[in-house]
């Protein structure tokens, strides 16, 4: 029997034909959509966070891009890893690079696959944002010609295997345990989409917002240069 319900499909906009299409692991009533056939259960609590921050990412990721200029990457050292998420269920890779001075988190890059191409899309998403002489990554392949491609023959690319080499990639690794400790929390994404708007507004967090111990309590955009005045403050980050 066709059930008709005041909520609206996230995807078509439909807000009128639905079916009752069982419950959610966590025992949320699913809707099916009559129009388009996504499944949906709009009661859950992360609906409203997923609907927040699909309306907001754009906002802080057009922030970003005010402030990104007014900073000063000066390190010659990048680290670059890649770590694995879920999206409804499926394995997904995303990639992050970081400034070993400011330990700003330069990009990131979600992909369903872990190749050559992604390192290339990872890496030229950053290529204006510093001249670095040295590239940390693991010795995963895929990282050896999106790096000299991009950045230059000159560049130093050191490939490391932990617990074997003097130097390390610890300083991405200890992002990926902060980056993990929050995404177990969401217990997996529930689409490329919301996976994406959440893990941008997560590292703008990380980047502007959020204090280091390992920085004396700075933010590692104020690491990199940023001196906001107080009304500065409130327009970019919200905060007196």
């Amino acid at each position: 029997m066709q059930k008709i319900v005041p909520v609206k499909c996230p995807k078509c906009n439909n807000k009128e034909s639905f079916y009752r299409y069982g419950k959610d692991k966590d025992g949320y009533q699913k809707y099916l959509c009559r129009k388009c056939n996504h499944q949906f259960a709009p009661d859950r609590p992360d609906s409203d966070i997923s609907n927040w921050c699909k309306k907001f990412a754009p906002f802080f990721n057009n922030i970003a891009l005010e402030l990104i200029p007014m900073l000063n990457f000066d390190s010659d050292e990048w680290h670059a890893d890649e770590t694995v998420v879920k999206i409804s269920g499926k394995k997904y890779y995303i990639w992050f690079i970081v400034d070993f001075k400011t330990r700003f988190v330069l990009g990131f890059h979600l992909s369903s696959y872990r190749d050559s191409h992604q390192a290339f899309s990872l890496i030229n998403s950053v290529k204006n944002l510093g001249s670095p002489n040295t590239i940390v990554s693991d010795r995963y392949s895929a990282y050896k010609v999106p790096v000299k491609t991009v950045l230059g023959e000159d560049i130093n690319h050191i490939r490391v295997e932990s617990f074997k080499d003097d130097i390390s990639n610890n300083l991405v690794e200890s992002f990926h345990h902060q980056f993990k400790a929050w995404y177990k929390t969401k217990q997996g994404f529930n689409s490329f989409e919301s996976a994406n708007n959440l893990i941008s507004m997560f590292i703008f967090f990380y980047n502007f917002v959020r204090p280091h111990s390992s920085l004396n309590h700075l933010t590692p955009a104020q690491v990199a240069g940023l001196n906001l005045t107080a009304k500065e403050k409130r327009k970019y980050l919200l905060v007196a």
